[in-house]
């Protein structure tokens, strides 16, 4: 059966699909473990009746504080089975910022570890906590699956506009945001990435994408709709550029998905253009942040066989846009293009005059289709067209190349960052009077940094500003370098002026708290 061509109502049928076909095929391994199909369908059916047992209704949200394994991936399939929404929390997200994610969509029901439970202050009442840990305390504990049955659940009928999962992204107020993304939304772009990328039974999927990013959609789900395997990176090996290669060539993976920063320190770092490195990568597929072209050339010219494709879209819209590298892209050094429409949407580049953009025209990239979210948690629903808030060039042949944003959100190594956050987590500091933060440099070299007015003399130092804000950040969003200044720069009408916050980064010698 081609599964490519089949119309899914739900994420959950993926699962149920592969377990139906071949239960004995091998879906998914990661540092706790090896489930095949029949293996995760079974745990994801003992989950769900655990979790109902707990009093979880359809629509109800369950949080996921989990680091990746095979586990967290079966406690997805159960929450979906309930008919519920599940939101995975960053496992590096310090407790204030984990706490704030749970409270803003008001979780029924959480799934952790016994620490990171403890660490919530009962937010959620323990009755409603499974552990996954085998010594659970007072919550409730994974053993107790085995008592229930693994045969088949009866699935909730699901609209294909009901939330399947919320992703945390960063927030300009200095609160993060709940994106709402539907089974509509998602199987859009599941589908379609599986037909794009011909996957197949026999394909191995690297995860290396942590799960509340939106990356790890198309390990997991295209994977699953196909019946192939998915082989998760630890935490610990994600950014250690030798144990990736090892482990991209040990796994014999086909398709590996990750930002291209990730890429570059494996070729830099990793070893990965060794003559004696040896790949049976089919697919090499980036997104989040601009492949610098003399890398790609440099990836490209070692291994010239697999396809290259650059995938393009904010969480609000997972993957709209994507381009195949050619030949001639690699030819000019300019960055790729990010494409033309994906997913069954529709783009198109918005003028400053609120028209259409004509080639050679900029514009802000809008979209519209099947893939853009429900809205944010909390606000009112989305409907109709998205304002992307990055600025494009429209390319003869329909396509676009990507120019910048056009607000404060930036991409700090492949992940998506408001300024506003991490200005919100410094201020908190009792020595921080006023903060600004901006983002010197792109893709490897980009750096965060700090402008601050402190309060008293001397004013916090680099390492004391960073030790307060892994108490509200994730660690992806810590300040690189502080610059200290008797008052932040303003423009006429009393905003701060970021312009000239960029002329003073670029100066040397750089006036730097130490």
């Amino acid at each position: 059966m081609n599964t490519h061509s089949v119309q899914h109502t739900s994420l959950t049928e993926l699962v149920v699909g592969a377990a139906r076909r071949d239960p004995m095929a091998l879906a998914i391994r990661g540092p706790d473990g090896t489930l095949t199909y029949g293996e995760l369908d079974a745990l994801a059916n003992q989950i769900a009746r655990c979790l109902a047992a707990m009093g979880v209704e359809p629509g109800d949200r369950v949080a996921l504080w989990l680091d990746k394994g095979v586990r967290a991936v079966a406690c997805m399939q159960g929450v979906l089975r309930c008919g519920a929404v599940y939101v995975p929390v960053d496992p590096m997200s310090p407790r204030h910022r984990a706490q704030a994610c749970l409270r803003d969509c008001d979780v029924a029901a959480v799934v952790a570890t016994t620490a990171r439970l403890e660490q919530l202050d009962q937010l959620v009442a323990t009755e409603r906590c499974l552990c996954i840990d085998d010594d659970a305390g007072c919550f409730v504990a994974w053993s107790k699956l085995t008592t229930y049955s693994t045969q088949a659940i009866p699935l909730p009928p699901v609209d294909l506009d009901a939330l399947a999962y919320i992703l945390y992204t960063s927030g300009s107020t200095g609160t993060p945001k709940g994106v709402c993304i539907t089974h509509r939304n998602a199987l859009a772009f599941v589908e379609w990435a599986a037909r794009e990328l011909d996957v197949r039974a026999d394909d191995r999927l690297g995860n290396h994408a942590p799960f509340h990013f939106d990356l790890s959609v198309l390990d997991l789900y295209v994977a699953f709709l196909a019946g192939a395997q998915v082989v998760i990176v630890a935490e610990g090996a994600a950014y250690s550029p030798r144990l990736l290669v090892e482990f991209i060539a040990r796994e014999a993976l086909t398709i590996w998905y990750s930002v291209p920063s990730v890429l570059v320190l494996m070729m830099e770092n990793g070893g990965l253009l060794h003559p004696s490195t040896v790949l049976a990568l089919r697919a090499i597929v980036f997104a989040g942040e601009v492949f610098p072209p003399k890398h790609l050339a440099r990836l490209r010219q070692r291994f010239p066989s697999p396809r290259y494709l650059n995938f393009y879209g904010p969480t609000e819209t997972n993957v709209c846009t994507f381009h195949e590298v050619r030949d001639e892209d690699l030819k000019t050094g300019l960055p790729l293009p990010i494409g033309v429409a994906a997913s069954g949407d529709r783009v198109w580049a918005r003028t400053a005059e609120g028209t259409a953009a004509a080639p050679g025209q900029e514009g802000e990239l809008m979209c519209e289709g099947p893939t853009v979210m429900a809205g944010y948690w909390g606000h009112p629903p989305h409907r109709g067209v998205y304002g992307t808030g990055d600025l494009v060039r429209c390319r003869p042949d329909g396509s676009f190349d990507y120019i910048g944003r056009r607000d404060a959100m930036v991409k700090v190594r492949g992940h998506r960052i408001e300024l506003g956050e991490i200005e919100a987590a410094l201020i908190r500091h009792d020595g921080v009077h006023e903060a600004a933060v901006l983002v010197n440099g792109t893709g490897m070299e980009a750096r965060i940094v700090a402008f601050i007015v402190g309060r008293d003399n001397p004013a916090p130092s680099l390492l004391q500003l960073k030790s307060h804000c892994a108490s509200y950040v994730p660690r992806y969003m810590i300040v690189d370098e502080v610059r200290e200044l008797s008052a932040l720069p303003r423009t006429r009408n009393g905003k701060i002026d970021r312009l000239r916050l960029a002329e003073l980064s670029a100066e040397t010698p750089r006036r730097q708290v130490g």
